[in-house]
Protein backbone atom coordinates (compact mmCIF):
# COMPACT_ATOMS: atom_id res chain seq x y z
CA UNK A 1 0.00 0.00 0.00
CA UNK A 2 1.07 3.55 -1.04
CA UNK A 3 0.73 6.51 1.47
CA UNK A 4 -1.26 9.30 0.22
CA UNK A 5 2.03 11.98 0.65
CA UNK A 6 3.72 13.97 -1.73
CA UNK A 7 7.65 13.84 -0.91
CA UNK A 8 10.59 16.09 -0.93
CA UNK A 9 13.74 15.03 -1.05
CA UNK A 10 15.13 16.63 1.80
CA UNK A 11 12.00 16.98 3.84
CA UNK A 12 9.90 14.21 5.67
CA UNK A 13 6.55 13.91 3.24
CA UNK A 14 3.97 16.51 3.39
CA UNK A 15 0.30 14.78 4.20
CA UNK A 16 -2.54 15.10 1.49
CA UNK A 17 -4.91 13.06 3.93
CA UNK A 18 -4.69 10.20 6.57
CA UNK A 19 -4.98 6.74 5.29
CA UNK A 20 -7.36 4.53 6.71
CA UNK A 21 -6.08 0.34 6.30
CA UNK A 22 -7.22 -3.00 6.87
CA UNK A 23 -5.27 -6.42 7.01
CA UNK A 24 -1.75 -4.71 7.69
CA UNK A 25 0.98 -6.77 8.65
CA UNK A 26 3.18 -5.30 11.75
CA UNK A 27 6.19 -5.05 8.33
CA UNK A 28 3.40 -2.99 6.65
CA UNK A 29 2.89 -0.69 9.22
CA UNK A 30 6.84 0.29 10.23
CA UNK A 31 7.43 0.41 6.38
CA UNK A 32 5.11 2.25 5.21
CA UNK A 33 3.88 4.55 8.32
CA UNK A 34 6.17 3.96 11.38
CA UNK A 35 9.54 4.57 9.84
CA UNK A 36 8.97 7.60 7.64
CA UNK A 37 6.81 9.16 10.41
CA UNK A 38 3.00 9.25 8.94
CA UNK A 39 0.12 9.53 10.61
CA UNK A 40 -2.18 6.55 9.68
CA UNK A 41 -5.66 5.01 11.08
CA UNK A 42 -5.84 1.19 11.29
CA UNK A 43 -8.96 0.19 11.00
CA UNK A 44 -9.44 -3.16 12.12
CA UNK A 45 -6.56 -3.41 14.98
CA UNK A 46 -9.31 -3.96 17.66
CA UNK A 47 -11.12 -6.98 15.89
CA UNK A 48 -9.51 -9.68 18.67
CA UNK A 49 -10.06 -6.98 21.41
CA UNK A 50 -12.47 -8.58 24.71
CA UNK A 51 -12.99 -4.84 25.34
CA UNK A 52 -14.95 -4.01 22.11
CA UNK A 53 -18.94 -4.03 22.73
CA UNK A 54 -18.07 -4.19 26.23
CA UNK A 55 -16.46 -0.75 27.38
CA UNK A 56 -19.43 1.41 27.68
CA UNK A 57 -20.67 3.68 29.63
CA UNK A 58 -23.18 1.93 31.28
CA UNK A 59 -20.28 -0.91 31.86
CA UNK A 60 -18.19 1.99 33.52
CA UNK A 61 -20.91 3.84 35.52
CA UNK A 62 -21.75 0.23 37.26
CA UNK A 63 -18.27 -1.18 37.94
CA UNK A 64 -16.21 1.60 38.31
CA UNK A 65 -18.02 4.17 40.54
CA UNK A 66 -15.32 4.91 42.81
CA UNK A 67 -13.05 6.68 40.05
CA UNK A 68 -12.91 10.50 40.29
CA UNK A 69 -11.86 13.09 38.32
CA UNK A 70 -11.33 16.71 39.17
CA UNK A 71 -12.02 18.88 36.18
CA UNK A 72 -12.09 22.73 36.75
CA UNK A 73 -11.86 22.51 40.22
CA UNK A 74 -14.84 20.47 40.10
CA UNK A 75 -14.84 16.41 41.47
CA UNK A 76 -16.98 14.03 39.93
CA UNK A 77 -16.93 10.32 40.18
CA UNK A 78 -17.54 8.53 37.02
CA UNK A 79 -21.24 7.45 37.77
CA UNK A 80 -21.92 11.39 37.60
CA UNK A 81 -19.41 12.07 34.86
CA UNK A 82 -21.48 9.81 32.73
CA UNK A 83 -24.94 10.81 33.73
CA UNK A 84 -23.56 14.22 31.97
CA UNK A 85 -21.49 12.83 28.71
CA UNK A 86 -24.70 11.04 28.26
CA UNK A 87 -26.69 14.28 28.36
CA UNK A 88 -24.06 16.62 27.18
CA UNK A 89 -24.66 19.23 23.91
CA UNK A 90 -22.59 21.64 22.07
CA UNK A 91 -24.90 24.38 23.97
CA UNK A 92 -24.13 22.53 27.49
CA UNK A 93 -20.67 20.10 26.71
CA UNK A 94 -19.82 17.97 29.83
CA UNK A 95 -17.04 18.75 31.18
CA UNK A 96 -13.67 17.13 29.18
CA UNK A 97 -11.65 15.34 29.32
CA UNK A 98 -12.42 12.99 32.19
CA UNK A 99 -9.56 10.67 32.09
CA UNK A 100 -7.65 8.28 34.28
CA UNK A 101 -4.71 5.59 34.34
CA UNK A 102 -6.00 2.04 33.52
CA UNK A 103 -2.79 0.36 34.79
CA UNK A 104 -3.48 1.90 37.96
CA UNK A 105 -6.87 2.61 38.45
CA UNK A 106 -8.29 -0.66 36.54
CA UNK A 107 -5.53 -3.12 35.60
CA UNK A 108 -7.72 -5.90 35.45
CA UNK A 109 -9.34 -4.16 32.13
CA UNK A 110 -5.76 -4.52 30.52
CA UNK A 111 -6.14 -7.99 29.31
CA UNK A 112 -9.39 -6.91 27.26
CA UNK A 113 -7.14 -4.34 25.26
CA UNK A 114 -5.20 -6.84 23.18
CA UNK A 115 -2.79 -7.71 21.42
CA UNK A 116 -1.39 -4.75 21.21
CA UNK A 117 -0.41 -2.58 18.31
CA UNK A 118 3.90 -2.08 18.44
CA UNK A 119 5.17 0.97 17.32
CA UNK A 120 8.44 -0.61 16.28
CA UNK A 121 10.32 -3.73 16.20
CA UNK A 122 9.99 -3.49 19.84
CA UNK A 123 7.95 -2.30 22.55
CA UNK A 124 10.42 0.34 24.18
CA UNK A 125 7.95 1.94 26.87
CA UNK A 126 7.95 -2.18 28.27
CA UNK A 127 11.48 -2.72 28.02
CA UNK A 128 12.34 -3.94 31.38
CA UNK A 129 15.33 -1.78 31.44
CA UNK A 130 13.23 1.37 31.57
CA UNK A 131 12.69 3.15 34.91
CA UNK A 132 9.12 3.64 35.09
CA UNK A 133 10.33 6.97 36.96
CA UNK A 134 11.25 8.22 33.63
CA UNK A 135 7.87 7.92 31.78
CA UNK A 136 6.65 11.03 34.64
CA UNK A 137 4.08 13.07 33.79
CA UNK A 138 2.50 10.86 31.05
CA UNK A 139 0.40 7.56 31.24
CA UNK A 140 1.37 4.62 29.09
CA UNK A 141 -2.62 3.75 29.06
CA UNK A 142 -5.45 6.02 29.44
CA UNK A 143 -9.12 6.05 29.19
CA UNK A 144 -10.98 9.14 28.15
CA UNK A 145 -14.44 9.72 28.65
CA UNK A 146 -16.20 13.13 26.47
CA UNK A 147 -19.76 14.23 25.28
CA UNK A 148 -20.87 15.74 22.46
CA UNK A 149 -19.41 19.27 22.41
CA UNK A 150 -16.62 18.44 23.96
CA UNK A 151 -13.09 19.79 22.76
CA UNK A 152 -9.62 19.11 24.28
CA UNK A 153 -8.83 22.32 25.99
CA UNK A 154 -5.82 22.65 24.08
CA UNK A 155 -3.58 22.04 21.16
CA UNK A 156 -0.59 20.03 21.77
CA UNK A 157 2.38 17.84 21.05
CA UNK A 158 2.69 14.78 23.94
CA UNK A 159 4.49 15.09 26.63
CA UNK A 160 8.47 13.55 26.70
CA UNK A 161 7.97 13.93 22.64
CA UNK A 162 6.13 10.33 22.53
CA UNK A 163 4.15 8.60 19.60
CA UNK A 164 0.49 8.66 19.89
CA UNK A 165 -1.91 5.91 19.75
CA UNK A 166 -5.49 6.58 20.53
CA UNK A 167 -8.10 3.61 19.81
CA UNK A 168 -12.32 4.75 19.33
CA UNK A 169 -13.20 1.51 22.18
CA UNK A 170 -17.07 3.31 22.01
CA UNK A 171 -18.35 6.52 19.80
CA UNK A 172 -16.40 8.57 17.51
CA UNK A 173 -13.92 11.73 18.04
CA UNK A 174 -12.94 13.78 15.38
CA UNK A 175 -8.85 14.49 15.17
CA UNK A 176 -7.00 17.71 13.80
CA UNK A 177 -3.78 17.30 13.38
CA UNK A 178 -1.08 19.74 12.40
CA UNK A 179 2.54 18.16 10.63
CA UNK A 180 5.47 19.09 12.26
CA UNK A 181 6.60 21.65 9.95
CA UNK A 182 3.89 23.53 11.11
CA UNK A 183 5.03 24.66 14.62
CA UNK A 184 6.57 28.02 13.47
CA UNK A 185 2.54 29.06 13.02
CA UNK A 186 1.15 27.24 16.14
CA UNK A 187 2.46 29.72 18.50
CA UNK A 188 4.19 27.35 21.22
CA UNK A 189 3.83 28.90 24.97
CA UNK A 190 6.95 30.51 26.42
CA UNK A 191 7.01 28.08 29.75
CA UNK A 192 5.49 25.16 27.73
CA UNK A 193 6.96 24.49 23.97
CA UNK A 194 4.69 21.68 23.66
CA UNK A 195 1.15 23.80 24.21
CA UNK A 196 -0.10 26.20 21.36
CA UNK A 197 -1.34 29.61 22.73
CA UNK A 198 -3.87 29.34 20.02
CA UNK A 199 -7.55 28.10 20.40
CA UNK A 200 -7.85 26.29 17.54
CA UNK A 201 -11.87 26.21 16.93
CA UNK A 202 -11.76 29.79 17.91
CA UNK A 203 -8.60 31.62 17.04
CA UNK A 204 -7.46 34.79 17.49
CA UNK A 205 -6.08 36.06 14.07
CA UNK A 206 -5.22 39.57 15.08
CA UNK A 207 -3.21 37.72 18.37
CA UNK A 208 -1.48 35.06 15.63
CA UNK A 209 -2.17 36.04 12.43
CA UNK A 210 0.81 33.03 11.31
CA UNK A 211 -1.90 30.53 11.87
CA UNK A 212 -3.67 31.27 9.05
CA UNK A 213 -0.80 29.82 7.37
CA UNK A 214 -1.78 26.30 8.94
CA UNK A 215 -3.27 23.59 7.25
CA UNK A 216 -4.69 21.21 9.40
CA UNK A 217 -5.74 17.35 8.61
CA UNK A 218 -9.29 16.62 10.28
CA UNK A 219 -10.19 13.36 10.18
CA UNK A 220 -13.11 11.06 12.23
CA UNK A 221 -11.58 7.99 14.03
CA UNK A 222 -14.56 5.54 14.24
CA UNK A 223 -15.71 3.25 17.09
CA UNK A 224 -13.31 0.49 16.55
CA UNK A 225 -10.30 2.30 14.45
CA UNK A 226 -6.98 3.16 16.00
CA UNK A 227 -4.98 6.13 14.92
CA UNK A 228 -1.32 6.00 15.12
CA UNK A 229 0.36 9.40 14.51
CA UNK A 230 4.55 9.95 15.51
CA UNK A 231 5.63 12.73 18.08
CA UNK A 232 5.84 16.31 17.30
CA UNK A 233 2.34 16.10 15.27
CA UNK A 234 0.80 18.97 17.31
CA UNK A 235 -2.99 17.80 17.83
CA UNK A 236 -6.36 18.01 19.18
CA UNK A 237 -9.74 16.54 19.15
CA UNK A 238 -13.60 17.33 19.25
CA UNK A 239 -16.47 15.29 20.43
CA UNK A 240 -19.64 14.90 18.54
CA UNK A 241 -21.74 11.94 20.55
CA UNK A 242 -20.56 9.96 23.77
CA UNK A 243 -17.14 8.78 24.02
CA UNK A 244 -14.84 6.62 25.00
CA UNK A 245 -11.16 6.19 23.63
CA UNK A 246 -7.53 4.45 24.93
CA UNK A 247 -5.22 6.11 24.18
CA UNK A 248 -1.51 4.43 24.41
CA UNK A 249 2.37 6.05 24.83
CA UNK A 250 4.62 4.33 22.34
CA UNK A 251 8.66 4.76 21.94
CA UNK A 252 11.23 3.64 19.03
CA UNK A 253 14.25 4.80 17.92
CA UNK A 254 13.03 7.83 16.00
CA UNK A 255 12.24 9.10 19.13
CA UNK A 256 14.08 8.13 21.56
CA UNK A 257 16.66 10.59 21.59
CA UNK A 258 14.24 13.39 21.88
CA UNK A 259 12.47 11.39 24.78
CA UNK A 260 15.83 11.40 26.52
CA UNK A 261 16.52 15.33 26.48
CA UNK A 262 12.95 16.37 27.19
CA UNK A 263 13.07 13.42 30.14
CA UNK A 264 16.46 15.54 30.98
CA UNK A 265 14.50 18.85 31.18
CA UNK A 266 12.00 17.29 33.17
CA UNK A 267 14.37 15.65 35.62
CA UNK A 268 16.15 18.66 36.42
CA UNK A 269 12.90 20.57 37.66
CA UNK A 270 11.79 18.14 40.51
CA UNK A 271 15.35 15.26 40.23
CA UNK A 272 17.59 17.46 39.92
CA UNK A 273 20.67 15.26 41.19
CA UNK A 274 19.46 11.78 38.96
CA UNK A 275 18.77 14.18 35.59
CA UNK A 276 22.89 13.97 34.41
CA UNK A 277 23.17 10.52 35.50
CA UNK A 278 19.59 9.56 33.59
CA UNK A 279 20.75 11.42 30.47
CA UNK A 280 23.11 9.12 30.26
CA UNK A 281 21.73 6.09 31.90
CA UNK A 282 18.96 6.47 28.49
CA UNK A 283 21.90 7.07 25.64
CA UNK A 284 23.16 4.33 26.73
CA UNK A 285 19.93 1.91 26.81
CA UNK A 286 18.61 2.87 23.23
CA UNK A 287 22.17 1.79 21.88
CA UNK A 288 21.34 -1.47 23.41
CA UNK A 289 17.94 -1.69 22.12
CA UNK A 290 19.04 -0.97 18.63
CA UNK A 291 21.51 -3.56 18.98
CA UNK A 292 18.74 -5.82 20.52
CA UNK A 293 16.44 -4.87 17.54
CA UNK A 294 18.85 -5.44 15.06
CA UNK A 295 19.66 -9.27 15.60
CA UNK A 296 16.47 -9.33 16.92
CA UNK A 297 16.25 -10.36 20.63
Amino acid sequence: MIPNTTYDKKKQPTIAKIDKVSNITQLELIKNYIEPSIPVIVKDATKEWKGMGKFTPDFFKKNYSHITKTIKGKTYSISEYVDLMLASTPENPAPYPFNFNIEKQAPELLADVTPEILYAKSDRVKHPLLPKFMLNGTEVYEIFLGGNGGSFPFLHVDVLFLHTQITQLYGSKDFFLFSPDQTPYMYPREDNAKVSQVDVFNPDYEKFPLFKKANPIKVTVEEGETILFPTKWWHTTQIHEPCISLGRVHLNAANWNDFANDNFLSLQTYRPTVARPALLYAKMLGKLMNLQERIGL
